[in-house]
């Protein structure tokens, strides 16, 4: 057993997120944790909503509510949001808690004793029309570097390159085209330079394992070529105060998102064992030697956040532990463990456009999952989604999946099974002496096994789900080569309650090989093949009290020691089969025109 900590990026509650968002970090971070769930390990996976920052209080002012009205609503839809889609959580918070503001405001301060916080006089931009400091991502220009025009304040996404806004050729705010004024401002840098030997030594030792995805491993090592000092702290009245004396009681300097949100996947730790009244427990996850067991630790984001959990997040990690060229000793939570790998996933355009909600180039997850199936949208994410390369979401193929693979594929095989074995027995049949084939087809059910947990193991999704739909392609084929409907005569009984105890039994494993990635039709499935209860536990939305005397918030949770084991377990002979109905929804071609027409009207 391994102790296995899935990171999940924090979705920024500026607004509802669209199903570009989830394709990139929740649902490849919820495969993978329920399937190392399944396989035996112990798993925490964490996350929360990413709450501080000037787009938030952009977003508020334009509303006309506060920063903390717009957190609250926006928490509470993306929750709720992410709680429909199915993603296991053991904790899904918030950055807005006193216990986040706690663990942040510690790693500051040991980061700082430690004396990779370096204070720097530094030229801050700020929008002429309302005074407001401009974050580095909400400044586009040219790249100086390349020569993209699309390149922000804080890195060229064309040619990889950290950068700084002043850099930028032609800088314009993103919120509303000015050009931003630029003025001197102290801030606290964290000192990459410092870090740059020990960040390259792990990167090389996480290059050897050969388990990163190479683009990934590529970018990450490329911006350590021109690494230079990161602004830590901002010009803001909305965040975490700055933990020091001189600058905790100032007004408008708070800690950066860059030394805020990737704090919270600790920060979330500590609070998941807090509320589990083991408040220590977290270090079992992120403190080597704490336990026997291995610790493994898995970063999920889109590829936009590499370099937040390939440079900086690692940098501050080793910061805190004191092993850059200052040295230093860790803080009071010890020396925590650096990712054991970043694994970030491409871009999903939609109709082949760049999602882009001001623009109308959106489809919200509360939207689809309102008018669709969650597993349908799961199924399309897993299946054609942007694991290594970007991919393009389109109605039309959305519709061909759902309606080719899921409906006509497997929601086929469960519902032409279950109704052949109530018709003919009512309950699961006993197998007499098994053929040629069906040996044939149980064997490559039960291989299927370790395949596709091998292929989850490291990150390769669509190849997992794509080895299961051809087992089930093969079972598909098995019913119509030995077609059990012609079994009429009462000679013929006895095989026909082989083959039907065969197809049973197949549909079982393979309703466990498909389950961590459409769960929520993996427990209909366990119902319509003779089950009882749960078979996949799912998560829930607990209304919890802040720790700390904060106000109270919702959190997604479950309790997840019922998992299933990633394994071929028989079907119980005698179990009774009902008459089924379809466990998937055959989508109507019409809705392609609908959606686009919505699409259009919602641009336009």
């Amino acid at each position: 057993m391994t102790k296995v900590l899935s990171a999940v990026a924090w979705p920024y509650a500026n607004g509802p997120r669209h199903i570009g968002h989830v394709a990139g970090f929740g649902v490849p971070s919820d495969v993978f944790s329920r399937y190392m769930r399944m396989a035996g390990h112990d798993v925490l996976m964490v996350s929360g909503t990413d709450e501080h920052g000037t787009p938030i209080l952009v977003a508020a002012d334009k509303e006309g509510v506060s920063a903390r009205e717009l957190a609250d609503r926006n928490n509470r839809f993306i929750v709720e949001d992410l709680h429909a889609l199915g993603l296991s959580y053991d904790l899904f918070t918030r950055t807005t808690t006193p216990n986040h503001y706690a663990v942040a405001q510690e790693m500051f301060t040991t980061v700082h004793r430690n004396g990779y916080l370096i204070e720097q006089t530094t030229r801050g931009a700020v929008s002429p029309s309302t005074g407001r400091t401009l974050p580095d991502r909400y400044i586009e220009g040219t790249c100086p570097i390349c020569g993209y025009d699309g390149a922000r304040g804080d890195q060229c996404d064309n040619c990889g390159n950290q950068l700084d806004p002043t850099d930028l050729i032609e800088p314009h705010s993103k919120i509303n085209g000015e050009t931003p004024e630029f003025v001197e401002t102290q801030h606290f840098f964290l000192d990459l330079p410092a870090l740059a030997e020990a960040l390259g030594a792990w990167l090389d030792d996480r290059e050897a394992t050969g388990t990163w995805r190479p683009n990934v491993i590529r970018f990450s090592q490329n911006i350590l070529e021109d690494i230079r000092p990161r602004a830590m702290t901002r010009d803001l009245d909305w965040g975490i105060p700055v933990p020091l004396e001189g600058w905790r009681d100032q007004p408008t300097k708070r800690l950066y998102v860059w030394f805020d949100a990737v704090i919270g996947y600790l920060s979330a730790s500590i609070e998941w064992a807090r509320r589990l009244g083991e408040p220590e427990r977290w270090r079992e996850w992120w403190v080597d030697g704490t336990v026997p067991e291995a610790q493994e630790s898995y970063y999920f984001m889109g590829k936009d956040n590499i370099v937040f959990h390939s440079q900086i997040w690692p940098a501050e990690l080793l910061a805190y532990d004191g092993r850059g060229s200052r040295g230093g000793e860790p803080g009071k939570y010890g020396a925590l463990n650096l990712p054991t790998e970043v694994v970030s996933s491409e871009f999903l355009t939609m109709e082949g456009k760049q999602f882009s909600s001001s623009r109308g180039v959106v489809i919200y997850v509360r939207d689809v999952l309102s008018r669709y199936q969650a597993d349908a949208l799961r199924y399309f994410i897993c299946a054609a989604g942007p694991e290594n390369q970007d991919s393009d979401f389109t109605w039309a193929e959305f519709v061909r999946r759902t309606n080719s693979e899921l409906v006509a594929g497997w929601g086929n095989l469960v519902n032409r099974t279950a109704t052949m074995i109530h018709k003919n027995f009512g309950e699961i049949p006993a197998a007499g002496e098994l053929t040629e084939g069906d040996e044939a087809l149980l064997s490559d059910v039960r291989t299927a096994f370790d395949t596709v947990g091998g292929l989850i193991a490291r990150h390769r999704q669509k190849a997992a789900i794509g080895e299961v739909m051809r087992v089930i392609g093969e079972a598909n084929k098995y019913v119509t080569d030995e077609a059990p409907w012609t079994l009429k005569a009462p000679e013929q009984r006895a095989r026909l309650g082989t083959v039907l105890h065969v197809l049973a039994q197949a549909v079982s494993d393979c309703n466990t090989l498909i389950a961590p990635f459409l769960p929520h039709s993996a427990n209909a499935v366990h119902l319509v093949i003779g089950g009882d209860g749960e078979f996949v536990p799912m998560p829930r939305i607990d209304e919890v009290d802040d720790l700390d005397g904060g106000p109270g918030y919702p959190v997604i949770t479950g309790d997840y020691s019922t998992t299933p084991a990633w394994e071929s377990r028989p079907v119980k002979v005698g179990a009774p089969i009902g008459k089924p109905t379809p466990v998937f929804t055959k989508l109507d071609h019409a809705i392609v025109d609908e959606e686009l027409a919505r699409l259009t009207q919602e641009a336009g």
